[in-house]
């Protein structure tokens, strides 16, 4: 008998699970510190809502146009978070629609953000995102100058900065991947240390669907799951 397209996902979602209670008891931490996000670009609103249904209710949105199309269907159980690169010209869109925005990568954006928030009479939490591989292609701030850009966007009103996200380089295999989330936690824990006025670094962002596992073990708190849990994208 043909798999479901139901039975398909429940499954990838019991598989990301099970790797993820792996990886925590491998280095000694709870499973219940990593919260599990589906990353919703390109699924179909059904697609998601069936995640919902088995317990993964923290969506990750890449693109503002797409996370209005799709708002009003989703389970109204789900948490919504922001995680693709974000124009200043569309935080207004999603200010009120988004419980966390994963990818700040500039003091201008988290003005704006800040501003809106303001407006909508509610405190905007934010991560910020670090470019740990350098790269030319990728947003995000250097991590040399990520501690002086948070003293900065946390004085700004209307945010609270929660913590940290990355997206690192593409390696040729996960040592090299885990080397990246090893910096990405010192940077961490070096700025969780220096108790730092509105910022609290409760959350680190990092990990994939091809690289989560070493993610976690460098003490990511939240992994973004497209791939591993419905499959490959079909683009448009």
């Amino acid at each position: 008998m043909k798999e479901s397209r139901s039975e398909k996902i429940k499954y990838n979602i019991d598989k990301a699970r099970e790797n993820i209670e792996e990886a925590c008891l491998s280095c000694g931490r709870s499973p219940e510190e990593v919260t599990l996000m589906a990353v919703t670009k390109t699924m179909p609103v059904e697609d998601i809502n069936v995640a919902c249904g088995y317990g993964v209710l923290t969506l990750g949105e890449n693109r503002v146009q797409e996370m209005l199309s799709k708002y009003e269907g989703y389970d109204k159980n789900a948490d919504i978070q922001f995680i693709g690169a974000l124009q200043s010209n569309k935080v207004k869109y999603i200010i009120d629609k988004v419980s966390l925005i994963h990818s700040v990568d500039s003091l201008k954006l988290a003005e704006e953000i800040g501003k809106r928030a303001v407006n909508a009479g509610k405190i905007a939490d934010i991560l910020i995102e670090v470019n740990i591989g350098g790269e030319a292609s990728k947003s995000g701030i250097a991590p040399e100058i990520v501690c002086e850009k948070v003293y900065e966007i946390s004085e700004l009103k209307g945010i609270k900065i929660k913590g940290l996200m990355t997206i690192p380089p593409i390696c040729e295999n996960l040592r090299e991947s885990s080397k990246f989330f090893e910096n990405m936690r010192r940077l961490f824990v070096d700025i969780r240390d220096k108790k730092i006025d509105n910022v609290s670094m409760d959350i680190l962002s990092m990990g994939m669907s091809g690289d989560y596992v070493e993610a976690i073990k460098q003490g990511s708190t939240v992994v973004r799951l497209g791939r591993a849990l419905f499959g490959e994208r079909k683009y448009i």
